[in-house]
């Protein structure tokens, strides 16, 4: 009787062995377990929207502030994963961002370029599938405000 059970388990390990692993954040196979971090998916995320040109920062008010102050402190370095907030489950991720755009860009178009970069990275780099990437525009970045606007009110009186 033990070669009827013996037979029985070796068509379903050969079954298990022919299916293609769906991608998950945690995919198992016969030498290990390989698991992806939120935080993998957030600065992954963070770094595909900061290279879409347009895109000026990452994060509301607050954040940037922080991140201002950050980057004074000799050896700091910026957050990744600033304005990047995700959801992951087993096969797959939402991503929601929140983006300052350049003056004068195209905010539709951006948020496309956007979502294409940032699915694009996640999917090749993790295997999970992107369901959504929500984009919000928290501000406009006009180019005359990183001089602190001194230079209009001299313009104006001589």
């Amino acid at each position: 009787m033990t070669t009827p059970a013996a037979t029985s388990k070796t068509p379903n390990q050969n079954t298990n062995a022919e299916v293609a692993p769906l991608p998950t954040s945690r995919s198992t196979s016969d030498r290990g377990t390989t698991t992806v971090a939120d935080t993998v998916v957030q600065k992954i995320a963070g770094l595909a929207t900061r290279e879409v040109a347009g895109v000026y920062a990452l994060g509301g008010g607050a954040a940037r502030a922080l991140s201002a102050l950050r980057e004074r402190i000799p050896g700091a370095t910026a957050s990744a994963g600033q304005g990047v907030s995700v959801e992951v489950g087993e096969r797959q991720a939402a991503v929601d961002l929140n983006i300052l755009v350049e003056y004068g860009v195209s905010i539709g178009d951006l948020a496309r370029s956007v979502r294409r970069n940032v699915i694009g990275a996640v999917e090749q780099m993790t295997g999970l599938e992107v369901v959504e990437v929500n984009v919000a525009v928290t501000d406009v970045h006009i180019p005359d405000e990183d001089e602190g606007g001194n230079a209009t009110v001299v313009g104006r009186v001589q």
